[in-house]
């Protein structure tokens, strides 16, 4: 059986990174949200009064629901593409990835409470 995949190398894989990046944030408005929280934690991370290593823990946690949101959304878009009707499996696949999102917050959120915990406290 042959499958639908093209030759990659490291520029074209590239391309289709950015092409999936740049389709991701002009059509999914949850992702779009994730960045500004991204951006706007970034500034706030970067200018807390912290040692630079916990500084940078903060500001890499913060990708972590970037990756989340980039999964979520590649499943709803499969999940579109077999079907447009409800279908109970189809919302338990999106549901899922739902889930992948909010525990992504939590973990980043743990994370932050950590760091400045340590930061602060000890």
């Amino acid at each position: 059986m042959s499958l639908n995949k093209p030759k990659y190398t490291l520029v074209k894989n590239t391309k289709y990174a950015l092409e999936g990046f740049i389709d991701i944030t002009k059509n999914e408005s949850s992702f779009k949200l994730q960045l500004v929280l991204f951006v706007v934690m970034n500034i706030v991370a970067w200018n807390v009064d912290l040692a630079f290593h916990l500084k940078a823990i903060l500001s890499l946690s913060l990708f972590i629901p970037i990756m989340a949101e980039v999964a979520n959304s590649a499943i709803e878009r499969v999940v579109d593409l077999v079907t447009l009707q409800y279908h109970e499996l189809a919302k338990r696949a999106k549901d899922a990835g739902a889930t992948l999102v909010f525990l992504s917050l939590i973990l980043t959120g743990a994370i932050w409470l950590a760091v400045l915990y340590i930061g602060y406290i000890q």
